[in-house]
């Protein structure tokens, strides 16, 4: 019986295949901006053999200054919604097609754990953000994700599994949503 750890692999494995031979099947690029999941989606998508010409640039931010400094995200949006908001993760999915060549961004920020959240920002609260080249900046899609978990690993896994989702040239038609809670097992 396979391990969790090799369960996940897998998992991550076929979900970045599919997005891989999907954007290409498109003729479209991607590009990821990520805080709390440290470059795993980035990973797991140059773990495939020629992702090269579907994946166009991995951007990790974990600060705040790399986010103003990679992303051009805005000192205002940090300082007011803070860094695991609606607010940064659309400006990072901005950013990504700014500093990129990709036709879809993807961004994800949020709160790992085990520690660094609160009430407000409990741990497992991501946050992740998509963007289309030429698509009007107010419809690009937000959503808030409550992953029912505190264990770090498990977080990040589910987290990298739902932006590697969000890349699917079927998720184009997604706009701006609410908040939903996700079991992270």
């Amino acid at each position: 019986m396979p391990s969790a750890v090799e369960t996940r692999q897998t998992a991550r494995e076929e979900a970045a295949t599919s997005v891989l031979a999907a954007n290409r099947a498109a003729g479209r690029r991607v590009a990821i901006a990520e805080s709390c999941t440290g470059g795993m989606v980035s990973v797991a998508l140059t773990d495939i053999p020629g992702s090269s010409d579907v994946f166009s640039a991995g951007f990790i931010t974990y600060s705040a200054d790399a986010k103003k400094r990679q992303l051009d995200v805005s000192s205002e949006i940090l300082e007011t919604f803070g860094e695991v908001s609606l607010a940064t993760a659309w400006a990072m999915a901005a950013g990504v097609l700014a500093n990129s060549d990709a036709d879809v961004a993807v961004s994800i920020t949020g709160i790992a754990g085990p520690g660094g959240g609160s009430d407000k920002k409990p741990v497992g609260i991501v946050v992740f953000a998509r963007a289309l080249r030429g698509q009007d900046p107010d419809d690009y899609f937000t959503q808030r994700v409550q992953f029912d978990s505190t264990d770090r690993a498990t977080i990040r896994h589910h987290a990298t599994m739902f932006a590697l989702d969000l890349l699917q040239p079927d998720k184009d038609a997604l706009r701006p949503s609410e908040d939903v809670a996700l079991p992270a097992p």
